[in-house]
């Protein structure tokens, strides 16, 4: 059955050759029971090591079943452990966090065994070596000889033809030991039991053969008793292990003890939490370097602002408004385009009021202050709680008429007024990143403001004796209609100054609409015909200008809506509402279209450094947690090297290692995911958490939980490396 010839084994030790044993020659059969006994350092736990194929040898060859070993790979003699080899360890091996029951039952889950089909086999297993009452009991509770008991029932239940016992008695009291070397006599009837041991008082009544060795050589070799006929030889049948009984053993293991798992769930923990907030840092920087774009025509650059004119540049009407406001996607309309890129501004004595102008038919909400307006020149005002004004001067502002100044440009008004209104309602909000008010005005008034606006925003040109002049127009109700009063001044361009009756033709242009109007120059003002002429007091302030009839200036500023903004409610649907303002007729444009992204470059710039620094910091985590995971796993080296002693590939012990580091990640970045979701649902209040949250979406979470799970797949292999770069019996020992 097993034979060896001349077989020696060497150890390497930083350039020393020290010897195991040496031309050992032995040849042992089915049913004997081998008892191997000498002095420490004689090499017979060497010798065992060899047999039980947990260690290599040199020199010789060893025979099972007549076959030679000697070429045999590291898989070849797992193959070997699982057909024939069953060890009890004199430290037991056994896995202090398991039940009884879960010791005995790890050998047959290793080996291919389904669950539900060994459970009857186990249990009379533990029946026979008398500890049924603690089958359920966790090892780390019991007694040395239970536990001495346990390991035997372990080695019973692979049924191998071969079983090995290294010092099985040596920490057990003298009446444990006795039990424990009955049931082995019990357990060599059918096969082969070889014992280790220093005291061959305790086993030489049942012994059929008695080995002795000193110094790493046999020097005897008695065969106390003859076996009259070796029982036929059977190889132990085994599978390879179920990927069920994998994640079975990984999950195991992922909670059986509490402190490695705790310790293993806050570097995961740790690993995804640094990863994502610094990678959702950048993308804030991103998005808001991308924010940081401008636009010399617009100065509100909303994602969800749409702009619309129509296709023939005519003006919009009633009915169109109302089918653009009936579109699923549209939140409100603002229809005269230009009040959304030019605020106004009010004055009452020393109070200044700034903010953009909304169509009184927008206002939403509720009033914090006052009632609706229920005239044309009412107003409300929307404004920040923390204003000034709002928290010192209510009543200053409140029921008070404002003069709505004339603009000069952005930004810019002078002390002319257009316009008194009243503010007879207020609402308040709070945001500390906004302090922009709005005023909601009736259409009529805003129809005033219109021609204020149109003109500020138009290039006037007059043609003048054939020549283009840019003179400021003003609207008199004294000049009559179709005529035109200008600066004495001016009819030094014409020959023979004869400006009177001359015709004049102007000429409006700006981003909404183009027109014209041809004029005669009825008369001349001087500082004396000036008030007669125009109907106005001060001269000095109105030189070289032109006055025209009002209905006439009127034609010229005073126009309907040729564009306008919408406003959509879902920015992710804002083309299928462009498609449908298409259908409608119109020609719409996202104002962002129209931004200037001063901030390209830093976006670029930003991008390549989110780059580097993730990828710098996935390396850095990943070395110092596998430093981390490596001292936490360290003290698994010994189930991990047990696992292979018993019969596991060493492939399969890679995989539960896998599985386990696997099922911690995964829990540690669910337990993050729920953490973000409760911040980001206020339900805990980490302020800067959720803003930065904001910049990760569903993609970016993925990647995240593969980048997690490939780190812990690289650790894995890296500590496996570590683990099986040694033979099973020299993993065990260096951790031992």
């Amino acid at each position: 059955m097993l034979k060896l010839e001349n077989v020696s084994k060497f150890y390497y030790n930083k350039g020393i050759i020290a010897s195991g044993f040496t031309k050992v020659n032995l040849e042992l059969k089915i049913g004997e029971f081998v008892a191997i006994t000498g002095e420490s350092g004689s090499g017979k736990s060497t010798l065992l090591n060899v047999i039980s194929g947990l260690d290599s040898y040199e020199e010789g060859e060893m025979y099972i079943n007549g076959k030679e070993t000697s070429h045999y790979s590291e898989r070849d003699f797992e193959d070997y452990r699982r057909k024939y080899i069953a060890n009890i360890f004199q430290s037991f091996n056994l896995i202090n966090s398991y039940t009884v029951y879960q010791n005995v039952e790890l050998v047959l889950l290793l080996n291919g065994y389904k669950k539900h089909k060994v459970k009857k086999k186990i249990l009379d297993i533990i029946d026979q070596v008398g500890l049924t009452k603690f089958k359920n009991t966790k090892v780390s509770k019991l007694s040395g000889g239970q536990k001495q008991r346990v390991a035997i029932a372990r080695a019973m239940v692979k049924d191998t033809p071969i079983i090995v016992a290294d010092e099985p008695t040596g920490n057990l009291d003298s009446e444990s030991a006795k039990e424990v070397i009955k049931i082995l006599k019990n357990v060599a009837k059918g096969k082969l039991v070889i014992v280790v041991t220093h005291n061959i008082e305790q086993v030489e009544e049942h012994a059929t053969r008695i080995i002795k060795m000193h110094d790493g050589r046999i020097i005897q070799n008695t065969e106390v008793k003859k076996i009259k006929e070796e029982p036929e030889i059977q190889e132990s049948e085994y599978n390879n292990i179920s990927i069920f009984n994998k994640y079975r053993l990984g999950l195991r293991n992922t909670f059986n003890i509490a402190s490695k798992f705790l310790l293993l769930f806050a570097v995961f923990f740790f690993i995804s939490s640094a990863i994502l907030a610094e990678y959702a840092s950048f993308q804030m920087s991103e998005a808001e370097t991308s924010d940081s774009g401008y636009s010399m025509a617009f100065s509100d650059l909303s994602e969800n602002r749409v702009l619309i004119n129509k296709k023939d540049r005519t003006s919009f009407t009633n009915e169109e408004y109302a089918k653009i406001k009936a579109l699923p996607n549209i939140d409100y309309v603002i229809e005269d385009d230009v009040f959304v890129d030019t605020g106004i501004s009010m004055m009452k004595d020393d109070i200044n009021l700034y903010g953009d102008i909304q169509e009184l038919d927008n206002f939403k909400g509720n009033l914090n202050f006052g009632r609706m307006p229920e005239n044309e020149d009412e107003i409300i005002l929307e404004i920040n709680s923390e204003q000034f004004y709002v928290a010192n001067r209510i009543n200053d502002i409140l029921n008070k008429t404002f003069s709505i100044l004339k603009s000069q440009g952005v930004n810019a008004w002078s002390n002319e007024t257009v316009k008194d209104v009243t503010i007879v309602g207020i609402k308040t909000f709070e945001d500390k990143n906004n302090y922009e008010s709005t005023f909601y005005i009736s259409k009529n008034v805003l129809g005033e403001l219109r021609s204020d606006m149109n003109k500020n925003y138009s290039d006037v040109k007059i043609l003048l004796n054939n020549k283009y002049e840019q003179y400021s127009l003003e609207p008199s109700d004294v000049v009559p209609i179709g005529k035109a009063v200008v600066d004495d001044e001016m009819k030094y361009q014409f020959k023979n100054y004869k400006i009177k009756n001359q015709p004049l033709h102007i000429y409006v242009q700006n981003i909404y609409y183009n027109d014209e109007l041809n004029l005669t120059i009825s008369d001349t003002y001087t500082k004396s015909t000036f008030k007669r002429l125009t109907g106005l007091d001060k001269y000095d302030n109105n030189r070289y200008k032109i006055f025209i009839n009002k209905n006439d200036y009127d034609s010229l500023y005073n126009k309907p809506s040729y564009q306008s903004s919408v406003y959509v409610k879902d920015v992710e649907k804002i083309d299928d509402t462009i498609v449908e303002l298409e259908n409608l007729g119109l020609n719409p444009k996202k104002v962002t279209d129209f931004k200037v992204n001063q901030g390209e470059i830093y976006q670029t710039i930003i991008r390549i450094i989110k780059v580097i620094v993730t990828i710098f910091l996935i390396i850095v985590l990943f070395f110092i947690s596998y430093l981390i995971i490596k001292i936490i796993l360290k003290s698994r080296n010994v189930y991990y090297a047990t696992l292979r002693m018993l019969g596991a590939t060493a492939k399969n012990v890679r995989k539960i290692l896998d599985i386990e580091l696997f099922i911690n990640s995964t829990l540690s970045y669910g337990i993050l995911l729920g953490f973000i979701y409760m911040i980001k649902t206020n339900i805990i209040n980490l302020e800067y958490i959720s803003k930065i949250t904001e910049y990760i979406g569903l993609k970016e979470y993925i990647l995240m939980y593969v980048i997690l799970i490939a780190m812990s797949k690289l650790i894995s292999i890296k500590f496996a490396r570590k683990v099986f770069k040694n033979t099973a019996i020299n993993t065990y020992n260096e951790e031992v």
